[in-house]
């Protein structure tokens, strides 16, 4: 005879499973709603490096004309679309209408940013072979959009894997307070929340991104750029999310849809950092 009966319970509120569901990147770059077409033209202007010039010997102000270059972002329709039967949704523990909403708006996140990196990974100034990350590579990054005129303005972002900023916690000018008044240790919450988390310092918007090329390699990609080297479209509604049951066939489905696309739009506005993070890889 069994002296004990034990009883096993399934807890309702679902736990997210680790992954990025929030897209990091979109408001950092230059954004444009397109209210109807596949296509969002951009206007970069500048004088093209002109010089002043003293009146010409008849007595005329000599005449130029603006830099003006046009680029284009076009849209590509994405997707997600999960479908449960409602049996699956019955039998299953917790709420499954919910996850799917959840999941499938994570994933057109995701593709915002993945969009996004691509384009940017289409820049070409870069610092050469991979190295470990420290303050003088970051400020040779630094340097170069300096020198490239780049606005020191507060529109700068240093888009980072998990690996580089660890390398540079160990700097003591990134992580003390004696030499920074906001910098990463400011940006912990004491209450916990799932939503990304940038911070500042030399100036610049910090984003640690667990998604970038070669992430946990000793081949991976960073960049630091300007909110205007870089343009992302989308359409006027912007994310749709839609959800509905199926009578006929007894099943629901949650869908999530965008129309989107990026386009460099300076690149002397763009670094990219090649960055050795394998020493710190799992095993």
């Amino acid at each position: 005879m069994a002296e004990t009966a034990f009883q096993i319970q399934y807890r309702q509120e679902f736990i997210a499973g680790f992954e990025q569901l929030q897209s990091l990147l979109r408001s950092s770059t230059t954004t444009e709603s397109v209210i109807k077409g596949n296509q969002a033209t951009f206007l970069v202007a500048d004088s093209g490096n002109a010089t002043a010039k003293t009146r010409g010997v008849n007595g005329l102000i000599p005449a130029r004309g603006d830099n003006l270059s046009q680029p284009v972002a076009t849209l590509v329709e994405w997707h997600d679309l999960v479908r449960k039967t409602d049996f699956n949704i019955f039998a299953s523990q917790g709420n499954q209408r919910a996850i799917m909403q959840k999941t499938t708006m994570g994933v057109i996140n995701r593709k915002i940013d993945q969009d996004i990196i691509a384009e940017l990974a289409t820049g070409t100034q870069n610092l050469g072979v991979a190295a470990t990350a420290d303050t003088l590579r970051t400020l040779r990054a630094k340097t170069i959009l300096g020198n490239n005129e780049v606005p020191w303005d507060g529109w700068i972002t240093a888009l980072v894997t998990p690996g580089y900023e660890a390398y540079m916690m160990g700097e003591n000018d990134f992580a003390s307070r004696d030499y920074t008044m906001n910098g990463p240790f400011d940006a912990a919450d004491p209450a916990w929340k799932d939503q990304p988390v940038t911070y500042r310092w030399l100036g610049m918007n910090w984003i640690v991104h667990p998604r970038l090329p070669g992430q946990g390699t000793a081949a991976e990609t960073c960049f630091f750029f300007h909110k205007s080297a870089i343009g992302h479209a989308y359409n006027a509604d912007d994310m749709e999310m839609r959800v509905g049951y199926d009578e006929e066939q007894d099943y629901s489905w949650a869908r999530c849809s965008i129309y989107m696309g990026s386009q460099v739009l300076q690149n002397s506005g763009i670094v990219l950092s090649a960055h050795d993070s394998s020493a710190l890889a799992a095993a």
